[in-house]
């Protein structure tokens, strides 16, 4: 790898003329600019971007915490997608990622790095509204941004409209007919969960429905907690359910089959987040479409503004969501009836 003195002695420019263009520095006239930057491409010279950090008073670092650890990335494809969308980004701006797959304990040593100044900010996928981390990080001063709704006034974050996404998908059902829609909700510390939850609400609200607390059982985003979710549900005979996440669809599909029904003949069933897997259920699973990926994105690129501009006020980015009907909600069967 050729140094900063190599590209001088090439241009015949001092070091601290290449340091300029290389940091972006307005004094160097544009033919000298231009001359460094031919060398250094011809070259293939690249900057430390660590040394480059201290010399700013900075890491060039940035934290990712993910809660659950490893078994949360390698359970829920969320995880992984949200990540590659927030590392993407930080490769495309020059940042080191450091990821911590977080217990508590992880998540207080981040902290305290942040604290040291060892990393720059942090990326926070919190899933709780009273996060420990959260606080702490307010507390300590340290740039962060959280994926997922935040009621403190002084959080940013991103997120999807949580709420009116579930309402959508519950009032699609209810426009296919069904009447005894039931839920099974996410983990109930969990800020998305409880926004589902409450979208589900006011769709049956909005159709003069009553709110039946036993076609809703609480889950906790799994597999299994929607298949022990769909068990019980089945003593109260829903014709339709709405799971708060497509692992859970797919175990309540699996719990249905079980108890000898179809979907969605006996039982309509839509999901939330279209995993990779929803498409390639039997039938393909109905769910809402949102974008980790652009979350993760997103979530960075606030993160390296807030760095820069530290008493900005606080943002909160909502991203869109899509309805993707596929065959499990019944709107295909419903067709060919009319025909």
């Amino acid at each position: 790898m050729p140094t900063l003195e190599e590209i001088a002695e090439l241009t015949g420019v001092s070091r601290s003329t290449v340091s300029r263009v290389v940091n972006n520095d307005s004094r160097v006239s544009p033919a000298t600019r231009e001359k460094v930057w031919e060398a250094i491409q011809r070259k293939g010279y690249r900057p430390n971007l660590h040394a480059r950090g201290l010399a700013a008073g900075r890491s060039n670092i940035v934290a990712a915490v993910i809660p659950g650890g490893i078994s949360n990335i390698l359970a829920d494809p969320y995880f992984g997608v949200l990540l590659s969308g927030i590392a993407s980004a930080a490769d495309s701006r020059d940042r080191y990622l450091l990821l911590s797959l977080s217990d508590v304990d992880f998540k207080h040593r981040v902290d305290e790095l942040a604290q040291q100044g060892a990393v720059d900010g942090v990326v926070l996928s919190s899933s709780e509204e009273d996060e420990p981390l959260t606080r702490a990080l307010l507390s300590s001063g340290t740039p962060f941004v959280s994926v997922g709704r935040n009621s403190d006034g002084r959080v940013s974050y991103v997120d999807v409209d949580n709420r009116g996404a579930a309402r959508k998908i519950t009032a699609h059902l209810l426009r296919l007919g069904h009447r005894r829609v039931a839920t099974i909700t996410g983990d109930p510390i969990a800020t998305a969960a409880l926004d589902r939850l409450d979208g589900y609400r006011d769709a049956l609200e909005a159709y003069g429905l009553p709110i039946r607390e036993q076609l809703i059982f609480e889950g906790d985003f799994t597999e299994a907690s929607g298949r022990v979710g769909m068990r019980s549900l089945l003593e109260h005979h829903p014709d339709a359910v709405f799971a708060a996440s497509d692992r859970m669809a797919s175990g309540a599909l699996n719990e249905i089959r079980a108890g000898g029904l179809r979907v969605p003949e006996d039982i309509a069933l839509v999901g939330f987040d279209d995993i990779p897997l929803a498409a390639e259920m039997d039938p393909p699973l109905t769910t809402v479409r949102q974008s980790a990926k652009q979350m993760g994105e997103t979530a960075l690129e606030m993160l390296l503004d807030l760095i820069d501009d530290p008493s900005g006020p606080p943002r909160r980015v909502v991203l869109p969501t899509q309805l993707a009907v596929r065959a499990s909600c019944g709107s295909k069967l419903k067709s060919e009836r009319k025909e």
